[in-house]
């Protein structure tokens, strides 16, 4: 735990969407866009943490002025650089270049069709855009053997029936697809909402469902040759009994700004990258895992709508005024519920 092997840049809440599951609030608020030199300032910060790799998220990083000369100044510096995109402003051009500069790219596919997806990302046209973002990447890795590109799908109870026709209907159009990876949502941001809770996280029978064996060996032979996935995110969760057991991912979540989170999926910052020590803010947000506050509100959150009571908590101890305002302004779901 002396150092992050992973870290997520979100690097800007700008985004085309507006998904339901949304864990950084992304197109509902303030974008948090830094100048291009204090973005390289940040790009330098993570890397003297030594990560093994550096996730470019969001908000949506293509529509971000110099994200791919960030990229490739990332990954001459040695470290993996990888992007998750909705596919929304990708063209063929673009994809030419992500290709060159990233050494994976993640597009999120939600449903195996447009009325499951685009409803999930709260946007019409979404899933195609998201199926041609496939499409053009798929023809530009021919182009580099050993880039890999895949899919990102985030799995709810309204959508939990089509991961089988994922596999079966949309991925085999792409032959160079490498990856396909089925998460479970986990209740951060808007998915931590009550009525969200209640509706679309995974119960115990969902659960049970998405981790069967059976059900990764059925969705292989649906796609052979493409490396699929299927978790339910628990390690995110940085429950006490999983730190006690070294069943912790140690990662590291950047906002657009430079801001440190304490915790990935959790509200509460420990300082910036612009203006401290990298090193420190890490050692800040290592501490804060064992927080009494934060192990006495997880300890208990065995299911998924307890983790999401146990969310709420956490934000609102460890959240800025900012960030309590927003978290008291997010709107029901469905948008009629309170």
């Amino acid at each position: 735990m002396d150092r992050p092997s992973y870290v997520i840049w979100d690097m800007t809440y700008a985004c085309p969407l507006r998904c339901v599951h949304c864990y950084s609030e992304s197109g509902r608020r303030p974008s948090l866009q830094p100048s291009p030199a204090d973005m390289e300032r940040i790009a330098d910060a993570i890397v003297s943490l030594g990560p093994d790799e550096i996730a470019f998220s969001g908000g949506e990083p293509l529509i971000v002025r110099g994200v791919l000369g960030l990229a490739r100044r990332i990954r001459e510096a040695g470290v993996r650089v990888s992007l998750y995109t909705s596919g929304w402003t990708l063209t063929p051009e673009l994809a030419a270049r992500l290709v060159e500069e990233f050494t994976e790219v993640h597009v999120s596919v939600d449903g195996a069709t447009a009325a499951t997806h685009d409803r999930i990302r709260g946007r019409r046209g979404s899933f195609a855009r998201a199926l041609g973002a496939l499409s053009m990447l798929d023809e530009a890795a021919a182009r580099r053997p050993d880039f890999v590109f895949g899919v990102d799908s985030v799995v709810v109870c309204s959508n939990i029936d089509e991961v089988e026709a994922v596999c079966r209907d949309v991925l085999p159009r792409y032959p160079r697809l490498a990856q396909v990876l089925f998460g479970a949502v986990i209740p951060s941001g808007l998915a931590s909402r009550a009525g969200f809770a209640r509706l679309e996280l995974l119960g115990e029978e969902e659960l049970a469902r998405l981790c069967d064996p059976g059900l990764a060996e059925k969705l292989r032979a649906l796609v052979p040759g493409v490396n699929v996935q299927v978790t339910t995110n628990r390690e995110l969760q940085m429950h006490p009994d999983l730190i006690a057991e070294g069943m912790v991912f140690p990662a590291m979540q950047v906002e657009p700004d430079g801001a440190v989170r304490a915790m990935p999926i959790y509200e509460g910052t420990v300082g910036n990258l612009l203006h401290e020590d990298p090193g420190e803010l890490w050692r800040r947000s290592v501490a804060r895992w064992s927080d009494p506050f934060v192990t006495g509100a997880l300890r208990e959150a065995r299911t998924w709508p307890q983790w999401a009571e146990a969310t709420r908590r956490i934000d609102e101890r460890f959240g800025s005024a900012a960030v309590r305002e927003r978290i008291a302004n997010r709107p029901g779901y469905p948008l009629h519920a309170a």
